[in-house]
């Protein structure tokens, strides 16, 4: 989950290589027709990576219906209840809330499994081979502490 202020094109990039990295190129991404994910630098990488990009038509948010109540949830339950000082504060909740739906939180569309259990189960031989990738920069983070964050 990356928090930021304004998020580019170059770093959606950034972000989906990495992913790429640790998790695998999927098969397509389905996205909004937002101006991040349709410049051209992100549509030339996604060919690169063998991946498809399927956009959603504007003005139906029920064709990605699994993104949808994701952030219905997340503006439910984090946007909505926290008052944020700062960006630094924001990426800690954040990376909480992530680690609470990954984790900790069983989801009935997975057998009632977190989404870790679920993706222990998965059959690593299943995955599509991904093409050779190189690492992009991408923003340190700071390792998820139990701790409140430090307010300034």
């Amino acid at each position: 989950m990356e928090v930021d202020r304004s998020i580019t094109a170059d770093r959606v990039l950034d972000v989906l290589t990495n992913l790429f990295l640790t998790r695998g190129v999927p098969r397509h991404i389905r996205s909004d027709n937002g101006p991040e994910f349709i410049a051209r630098a992100i549509r030339r990488h996604s060919e690169q990576a063998g991946l498809e990009m399927l956009y959603i038509e504007p003005g139906a948010p029920w064709e990605n219906g699994f993104a949808e109540s994701f952030f219905s949830r997340l503006r439910d339950e984090l946007l909505n209840v926290e008052e944020f000082t700062d960006l630094a504060e924001a990426r800690w909740f954040a990376r909480r809330r992530l680690h609470e739906h990954n984790h900790e939180r069983p989801h009935s569309s997975l057998g009632y499994r977190t989404p870790s259990e679920f993706a222990a189960g998965c059959a690593a031989a299943s995955a599509p081979a991904a093409p050779p990738l190189q690492p992009r920069h991408s923003r340190e983070e700071e390792p998820l502490s139990v701790t409140e964050p430090k307010l300034s």
